[in-house]
């Protein structure tokens, strides 16, 4: 697998990103460009796609957020668990001076540096993506949705 870094950290799923997704806003825009309302049947047959189409497009987008919310969970207690095991201290002072966001950043900074790339994460306010930025020893996510 390809060692990663900043400029190649960002994924795409050619299923999920390419196919399921456009296909089915593809299919909604079809819908809505198909509704008839020339008699009142006609209306509630379309209606009656333009819910399905509506769901259907919602249903990869959900599963999406479902994914996201889990994985920054965990990133979250490996973040705690990694922090104590380097500082014997409890996190969740570090964590309220930080936005999850950047906490998901700061997970890919090495040990060496993860201490004190947070102390600078929240004295200076980085942005995750000047977090991300700062890390010299990246340390790759290779099972991140």
């Amino acid at each position: 697998m390809k060692t990663q870094n900043y400029k190649n950290h960002a994924r795409v799923y050619p299923l999920h990103h390419l196919v399921i997704t456009p296909m089915t806003l593809i299919f909604l825009g079809w819908t809505v460009y198909r509704m008839d309302f020339s008699t009142s049947e006609s209306t509630w047959t379309g209606v009656y796609f333009l819910l399905g189409a509506t769901v259907l497009a919602l249903l990869p987008l959900l599963s999406r957020i479902y994914a996201i919310k889990t994985q920054n969970r965990i990133i979250l207690g490996e973040m705690r668990q990694r922090y104590f095991h380097l500082t014997g201290s409890p996190f969740y002072s570090k964590e309220a001076q930080l936005g999850l966001s950047q906490i998901i950043a700061l997970r890919f900074a090495g040990d060496e540096e993860l201490i004190h790339l947070m102390e600078k994460a929240i004295k200076e306010r980085l942005t995750p993506k000047e977090i991300k930025l700062q890390v010299k020893n990246w340390q790759g996510d290779y099972r991140r949705v």
